[in-house]
């Protein structure tokens, strides 16, 4: 049969998801905001918290899925393009005094060209940075361009975790195809990738709570998450 092993790394129990929710709910006494937007690094928030990055091809999903990870927290404004390649910008959001999640500009066909050269200095100078998630898409999944982000975050030796997006508009056996060809990749191509993939659907919100829990999880707000 199939080695489901990959697919079993990461597996909170209730407790931990539960736990992780709290993170993403904004309150009084914890504020989720965006906090600011930087071209170059020297406009970059100090940083002073944990961090997680989000980078991917210009129509990913990305800006749609950080606004389902944020939908508890309805006032942080994830502004979502409709031309591809619109985000140039990266978008620091502030979760309490817990971690900060980056949105990076998306690269691909009309990404700027100084998105390369963004992205680099910020990988290389970043020390706060706890893990970058690079986000495929799941209906024609990894792309030449997709291979480009790898070879960079392999060549900067920092660790990610790759995230199949739209899972809702593949059909099962398409999916089923995309993650094991990325499944066999990772194991057989990468270091620094995580050897889970997270599979999410902003719009059926399936996966997002997991991908919230190991948000948590890396920047070590949540260190306990095996269900008991």
């Amino acid at each position: 049969g199939t080695d489901t092993a990959p697919f079993r790394l990461f597996q909170p129990g209730l407790a931990a998801l539960q736990r992780a929710e709290a993170f993403f709910r904004s309150d009084r006494g914890h504020p989720i905001d965006y906090v600011s937007s930087a071209v170059r690094m020297d406009h970059a928030p100090p940083p002073a918290l944990p961090e997680v990055c989000f980078i991917g091809r210009s129509n990913v999903g990305k800006s749609s899925l950080i606004r389902a990870l944020f939908s508890l927290a309805p006032e942080v404004e994830v502004r979502v393009s409709k031309t591809p390649g619109h985000t140039k910008k990266m978008n620091f959001f502030k979760v309490g005094k817990y971690f900060t999640l980056v949105d990076m500009p998306g690269y691909g066909y009309r990404a700027p060209q100084d998105f390369v050269e963004m992205v680099e200095a910020y990988l290389q100078e970043r020390h706060n940075l706890k893990r970058t998630f690079l986000l495929v898409d799941g209906v024609v999944g990894l792309q030449k361009t997709d291979h480009i982000a790898v070879e960079m975050l392999e060549e900067f030796g920092i660790p990610y975790v790759m995230v199949l997006t739209k899972i809702d508009r593949a059909s099962r056996g398409l999916l089923l195809k995309n993650v094991l060809e990325i499944q066999e990749f990772v194991k057989e191509s990468t270091q620094g990738c995580f050897p889970q993939l997270f599979l999410v659907s902003s719009v059926e919100f399936s996966g997002v709570h997991l991908l919230r829990c190991f948000v948590a999880h890396v920047t070590g707000n949540l260190l306990t998450v095996e269900a008991s």
